[in-house]
Parts: structure tokens; C-alpha cells; sequence
């Protein structure tokens, strides 16, 4: 394997978007998750935001329950970002299928974030329907117990990738596992539960002190979980991304590739540059010339070609896409003065290095 060259998503198998349909619609030939995890009574499917593989090998002694559990890495998807990594794991399709290719994506020349379903002009819930945008059932058309943030409930990213399911949401970390115990208890046989401080913690602080604090209040709270199952259940439990100390990373675009740039989309370690109408050629040479040091730069047709974004990408998806993607290598990231300043936000991901794409899969059984 060439150390140099971008992890890509294990579409094949290994990938965050095969675990879904290997515990609602398991094959024969499918050896993602063992048996006695496929053929559990009860399934509690945990998503711990930002809870990279290699991070939690490098802390594990904070996190020694996280650390003994049975599994393994596999790979998130393209960009290793949380809005188009959980539209993946809950619809257990690819990006280049459901369209949400990213954080913040071009809908008609008009940038989107998904996270906060704002573009420019405000709330956006109204003018970009979250049930449209993203029409892929999610949980192949069950309505499983979700268990995540409260206040996440009525917002357009959820409208967007948990439409139709019934949400429970939790209000603090503790009262994550009360919510699931009550899913189980009342004969649930599967539970979605989402967690997101690891990662709101890497954001600001990096793998430090608060870190460490945060891991080991998510790894009592598995103890928890796995304390409350019943007999025949089983606790699976993944990531959307990992992350990167990227303190030092802050990069600008070079005035040789601005010159060629429209706007900007995506995020600042996997960053699309759509380019000023018939400068698409010139962007892709000032780009790969200027910061090709620093990033893997590729054109949109070479991301699909090499399938960055699933073995198939739909004409919508081709759409969301820049002309130009720069996307860091190391801890490397790249402005978009769009955004306002982000340079407080210490740890980050979207990229496709390892530490980014390795994301665990681990699995509990009673």
C-alpha cells in the first residue's frame, strides 16, 4: 500500500455503511459482524461521534472497556465528516448515492450547511427540504427508537437522515443509557443511539486533559449500557470519523488559485473549489502547483473515477460537487473566509488520512 496515496472508503465490506444492512437485512456471505450479533434478539447500534480507531488505541488505557471489547477498524466513508458519515450508516448507502457529500454543500450555487440547514440567507428548511434533499429511507424503511441530542430532534439535518423514525432524545451523558434501557425494556429489537461530546471536545481542545476526561466518561457509559442488556442482545458500536490535531495547520489558498475560484464549499480538510465559468482547467494546474505539498488535489471527475464517493454516483451528487478538490494530507487545513474564523477549532477531519477514515467496530453480546 502506497503510504502516500488517500485512504479510501472499503466500499467492498470493511465500511461503515455495510453495518446496517448486516444487522437488518443480513446476507449469508456477509462476515462484517459475527453470528451471535446478527442473530441477537435485541440490537443497540451506538454511534460515538468522532471516536477515531487510532485515537482510541492510543488512549485505551482511559478507555478500558471501549478497549476490551471484541472487532476492529474498519473505514468510514468520503469525506470523513459526520453529516454524510451518519446519512451512510442509518440508509446504508454511499454518498455518491444519497447525495450528501459533505458539511457544507453547493445546492444551485447557493452553499448549505448541513448541520444547521442554513445557507446565506438564513434557515433554509423551507427552500431546501430536508425530506428531498435526502430521500433515502433511512433503516431500509423501518422506524426504529432513535436515541440522540434532544434538541436535535426538529432540525433539518434529522428531517434529512432520520426521517420517519421515533425519536427518544437524551439531555445529558447519562441519561443517554436511561433512554435505551427503556427502548429495550419495552421489546424494542433495535435501537439507534448517537453520542457527539468526543468529538464537540477534539473540536476545541484537541487529545489533551479534556479529552481523556471525555473518553472516560464515554467508556463508563458503554459499562452502563452493556450492564443493562438482556440475555440474547447485543451492543454494536462505531464512529462517524476520527479527527487530527490540525493546531497548527491553519493554510491559505494561494492568490494564483483564488484567481480562478467562484465560492467554496466543503469544509476546511476536504475543501471543493468551484471555479470562475471556464477555469476549471487552470484551477486544477494552480491548485495542484501551489498545494499539492499539502493536500491530495483532484479533479471532480478524478474523486468519481477513483470512488471516493461509493462505485456509483447519481447526476444529483455529481451536482453537490465542486470542480476542484484540495483535501489535507497531515495536519494541514485550508480557509474558506466564508466561513468566518474557525482557527479556535483545534482537532479536525473530512481529510482521508488514516487517523480520519479508521473507525472502530466493536460488538458485545449477552
Amino acid at each position: 500500500m502506497d503510504p502516500t496515496a488517500p485512504t479510501l472508503p472499503a466500499w467492498a465490506g470493511g465500511c461503515v455503511s455495510k453495518i446496517v444492512p448486516a444487522l437488518l437485512n443480513p446476507s449469508p456471505d456477509d462476515t462484517l459482524l459475527p453470528a451471535e450479533v446478527v442473530d441477537a434478539t435485541t440490537v443497540v447500534l451506538l454511534v460515538i461521534d468522532g471516536l477515531g480507531w487510532h485515537q482510541l488505541q492510543a488512549h485505551a488505557q482511559v478507555a478500558p472497556t471501549l478497549a476490551a471489547l471484541a472487532g476492529g477498524p474498519i473505514t468510514t466513508i468520503a469525506p470523513s465528516t459526520t453529516s454524510a458519515a451518519l446519512t451512510s450508516i442509518v440508509t446504508g448507502t454511499h454518498p455518491g448515492d444519497h447525495g450528501v457529500v459533505g458539511y457544507r454543500i453547493d445546492v444551485d450555487g447557493e452553499v448549505l450547511n448541513l448541520l444547521s440547514w442554513r445557507t446565506p440567507r438564513g434557515d433554509a428548511r423551507e427552500q431546501i427540504v430536508p425530506e428531498v434533499f435526502q430521500s433515502v429511507p433511512a433503516f431500509r424503511g423501518e422506524r426504529p427508537v432513535v436515541v440522540q441530542n434532544a434538541p436535535f430532534r426538529k432540525t433539518g439535518f434529522t428531517r434529512a437522515h432520520l426521517a420517519d423514525t421515533r425519536q427518544q432524545g437524551w439531555r445529558t451523558l447519562p441519561t443517554l443509557p436511561v433512554e435505551v434501557r427503556r427502548a429495550v425494556a419495552a421489546g424494542e429489537p433495535f435501537v439507534y443511539a448517537y453520542y457527539d461530546g468526543i468529538d464537540k471536545i477534539t473540536h476545541e481542545f484537541a487529545f489533551g486533559e479534556h479529552y481523556r476526561a471525555e473518553l472516560a466518561a464515554v467508556d463508563r457509559m458503554v459499562g452502563e449500557l452493556m450492564m443493562d442488556l438482556p440475555r440474547n442482545a447485543a451492543l454494536v458500536i462505531t464512529a462517524d470519523h476520527g479527527q487530527v490535531d490540525c493546531t497548527d495547520g491553519r493554510t491559505e489558498l494561494a492568490p494564483e488559485v483564488l484567481a480562478h475560484v467562484d465560492r467554496q464549499s466543503g469544509e476546511g480538510r476536504f475543501r471543493w473549489l468551484h471555479a470562475v465559468p471556464g477555469h476549471a482547467a487552470d484551477l486544477l494546474a494552480a491548485a495542484e502547483l501551489h498545494h499539492g505539498d499539502r493536500a491530495w488535489v483532484r479533479s471532480a471527475a478524478q474523486t468519481i473515477d477513483e470512488g471516493w464517493f461509493g462505485p456509483t454516483v447519481s447526476d444529483t451528487a455529481r451536482r453537490r460537487l465542486g470542480d476542484v478538490a484540495i483535501v489535507a494530507r497531515d495536519h494541514w487545513w485550508f480557509v474558506d473566509p466564508v466561513e468566518g474564523s474557525q482557527s479556535w477549532l483545534r482537532g479536525r477531519h473530512g481529510s482521508l488520512t488514516p487517523d480520519e477514515m479508521h473507525v472502530p467496530l466493536l460488538f458485545f453480546t449477552t
